[in-house]
């Protein structure tokens, strides 16, 4: 693969260390990676740095339609949450603090509801008609 023009949101070496370990093996027995993860996970994060449109994705990197190929498999079998998970425990061990937080707390402020709340709180307001026929 030839060399691309490099970006802001390309991951370090020791940042792809960290991640390398975490994302999907190639699976055995079947075809060989065409692109590094590297590539596609530079990709990926140019796209949400930048909030390009997959389409848009700039000469160098992998085919759009592979970046995207492998985001969606992601999404689905869950790498995205478990290198979520596994990056913030690795924080807070090396901030002194313990894996998992012990304790959560939410704001009263920032949990918005109405009176009646549900579904309702989120419909449309529905327009009537007054006895003369007339929308009010």
């Amino acid at each position: 693969m030839e060399r691309r023009k490099q970006y802001p949101s390309d991951v370090s070496d020791g940042e792809w260390r960290q991640l390398e370990g975490l994302l999907p093996k190639a699976k055995p027995g079947g075809r060989p990676r065409k692109y590094p993860l590297r590539e596609i996970v530079n990709a990926l994060f140019y796209l949400a740095r930048t909030g390009s449109q997959w389409r848009y994705l700039p000469e160098g990197f992998p085919p759009w339609q592979t970046v995207y190929t492998y985001f969606r498999n992601w999404e689905r079998d869950g790498t995205w949450e478990r290198v979520n998970l596994t990056l913030v425990q690795q924080l807070r061990l090396r901030s002194g603090r313990d894996g998992q937080p012990s304790a959560g707390i939410i704001d009263s402020q920032s949990v918005k509801t109405t009176r009646k709340g549900g579904r309702t709180a989120t419909m449309a307001a529905r327009k009537s008609t007054d006895e003369s026929g007339m929308w009010s």
